[in-house]
């Protein structure tokens, strides 16, 4: 009883380190009840990859970075082991990637299992991957950011170089000057186009409605005349046909006024109507005899 109190205090550290361990461990994300095995890849750069950092099979989480080590005895000299769940099969042709891993710059790992027709004898444990790097979107953005203004900074020092020479041989005051001067000159051409706008333009205005007015009645005029002579045309026409008519020297005027010629010209149609008709009846009797029958084709 004598040392009860010492081994319950011993107890209790003992207990406290394991929970410690156990927390720090799975605050971490690492399972250590889980039997995990280990493989290698070497890279040229870390990009800020760190240890415990997750390793990912096609976006699953399957194990976390064990070690970085740096050796200097070959290149690339960045050694990362990585720890992944026991039971994972990876294929000859896995790739090791550094990946970037969020916005923030962190980094992690992702192993690219190859094509299915692809997949040979898998590798074993403490075996070395083929690694790559892949490019992020921070390092895509820097390189275009850098190139795009690599050419910005060429044309700002072309333009800087041409307006230095142009101050130099005295020409950009002379620019500067005959701008100032268009600019005076297009002032001075606006200043003129509002007066006129704002004084001559309605008198302008009023002279054209005037014009149109005026050119309205002479064509009225014109109409007018034209029709008044097409008229009198008519009725000059229109006496002349009532003169013959009424004139007893014509033929159409005796005709119409001479009644004894008319009476005349009546009884002589209908002389020649008799004429014609005693002609028949002497064709018809001829043709009733006999002997001129037998002389005429037969149907006549």
């Amino acid at each position: 009883m004598k040392y009860a109190r010492e081994v319950k205090v011993g107890v209790l550290a003992i207990v406290c380190a394991g929970i410690l361990y156990f927390g720090f461990n799975f605050l971490k994300g690492v399972n250590i009840f889980s039997p995990t095995e280990c493989y290698y890849g070497y890279f040229e750069r870390s990009n800020g990859l760190t240890e415990q950092a997750p390793v990912y099979i096609l976006g699953h989480k399957v194990g976390l970075v064990e070690s970085i080590q740096y050796d200097f005895t070959r290149t690339p000299a960045f050694v990362v082991g990585v720890h992944i769940d026991k039971g994972i099969v990876l294929p000859r042709g896995t790739q090791m990637a550094l990946i970037a891993d969020g916005l923030l710059g962190g980094s992690a790992i992702e192993l690219k299992l190859p094509a299915l027709a692809n997949r040979a004898m898998p590798y074993q444990q403490g075996d070395t991957l083929p690694s790559i790097v892949v490019p992020g979107l921070v390092d895509n953005l820097q390189t275009g950011i850098l190139a795009h203004l690599d050419s910005v900074l060429m044309q700002a020092n072309a333009l800087v170089a041409t307006l230095n020479n142009e101050m130099e041989e005295g020409n950009l005051a002379a620019t500067l000057k005959h701008i100032e001067q268009i600019t005076a000159d297009l002032e001075v051409s606006g200043k003129d186009i509002r007066q006129l706008t704002h004084h001559r333009l309605p008198s302008i205005m009023d002279k054209v409605d005037t014009t149109l007015t005026d050119l309205q009645g002479v064509v009225s005029d014109v109409r007018e005349a034209e029709i008044k002579h097409t008229i009198a045309e008519l009725n000059r026409v229109i006496a002349s046909v009532n003169t013959a008519l009424e004139s007893e020297e014509g033929t159409l005027g005796l005709l119409l006024n001479d009644k004894a010629l008319y009476d005349n010209l009546n009884t002589a149609l209908k002389d020649l109507d008799s004429a014609v008709l005693n002609v028949d009846s002497v064709v018809m009797s001829i043709k009733a005899r006999p002997f001129i029958q037998k002389k005429l084709p037969k149907g006549k």
